[in-house]
């Protein structure tokens, strides 16, 4: 699992910054990207990564501001064009299935792969073998939601050395090994997969919060996650402005890390109000209260690491 933060930006683009839209690459997992907000240009962001959009098969729209949204259409539309033919599922909160219809009728585009479209309600949102995805609603003045990702635990590694020592080659067989609890070799010889497997992974958990005040009543959701990603509009003097324009202050988001056991924050959605040199004293803030802190830039990448 790796993200990709394609815009880090707040409200409007800058020179340094683009509108939000973040990648979680999980091409090695199940061979597919999925997206969190598409933000104006979010596609010419991806242009200069490797990230192909016909391997987008999932887009969370945490809310319905612009900055959040307003690349999404021709997103849609581009994937037709790259080879995208599998189904994509756009989850968002209501409204967002008028969004795009209106879009995609008015500017008559027409896609070449199936388009779900599922309006959120806080709760699980997905679920297959390997990953849930639960949604929460934030407090951001009209529906925001948070997503937490979580993935299964996971079969453990194949304890190659044992099966060598055994006289077993590597080959097709050692899968058929992992994935069988019992499996019979052309020998006559029958293996336990427990045997040859050890202990099982502890799954990933990742929190990605659209924008949100009081963030004191996001402690259950985030708690224990690998990696907290949070806006941080403003500075901490600056909470007064956050808290009138429904945001986030750096020491807001670090407090929320510390609090719940959270592993790494990562600050994203800062204000184009600060430069380059303000940067530095901003994630100072964060670090003085939760020290394991980050502030993304654009096409800052991040790799979220199985737990030893």
């Amino acid at each position: 699992m790796e993200l990709i933060f394609l815009g880090t930006g707040a409200g409007i683009p800058s020179k340094e910054r683009n509108v939000s839209s973040i990648a979680l690459s999980i091409l090695q997992e199940v061979n597919n990207i999925w997206l969190f907000d598409c933000g104006e240009a979010t596609q010419h962001q991806i242009l200069h990564t490797s990230i192909k959009p016909r391997k987008i098969n999932k887009i969370f729209i945490t809310h319905l501001h612009g900055d959040h949204l307003y690349g999404l259409p021709g997103l849609l539309s581009s994937r037709s064009f790259q080879g995208g033919d599998s189904l994509l599922t756009v989850y968002g909160p209501r409204g967002i299935r008028q969004f795009i219809e209106v879009s995609l009728k008015t500017s008559g585009t027409h896609l070449t792969y199936p388009l779900e479209i599922v309006e959120l309600s806080s709760g699980k949102v997905f679920t297959d073998d390997q990953f849930e995805v639960y949604c929460k609603e934030l407090e951001h003045g009209l529906p925001s939601f948070g997503f937490r990702i979580k993935e299964k635990e996971q079969v453990g590694q194949l304890r190659v050395e044992k099966l060598k020592e055994m006289g077993i080659s590597p080959g097709p067989i050692y899968q058929q090994i992992k994935e069988n609890e019992i499996t019979e070799l052309p020998s006559g010889q029958v293996l336990k997969r427990q045997d040859f497997i050890g202990p099982n992974k502890q799954g990933r958990s990742l929190s990605i919060l659209g924008d949100t005040r009081s963030t004191e009543k996001n402690n259950k959701f985030v708690q224990d996650s690998d990696v907290l990603v949070h806006e941080a509009t403003f500075e901490h003097s600056a909470k007064d402005l956050a808290y009138k324009y429904y945001h986030s202050t750096t020491i807001q988001a670090a407090q929320l890390a510390k609090e719940n056991n959270v592993k790494k924050l990562i600050l994203t959605h800062i204000s184009s109000r600060y430069q380059k040199e303000d940067l530095p004293r901003l994630l100072e803030e964060a670090r003085s209260i939760f020290p394991n802190t980050e502030m993304a830039n654009d096409y800052y990448r991040y790799k979220v690491k199985h737990k030893k």
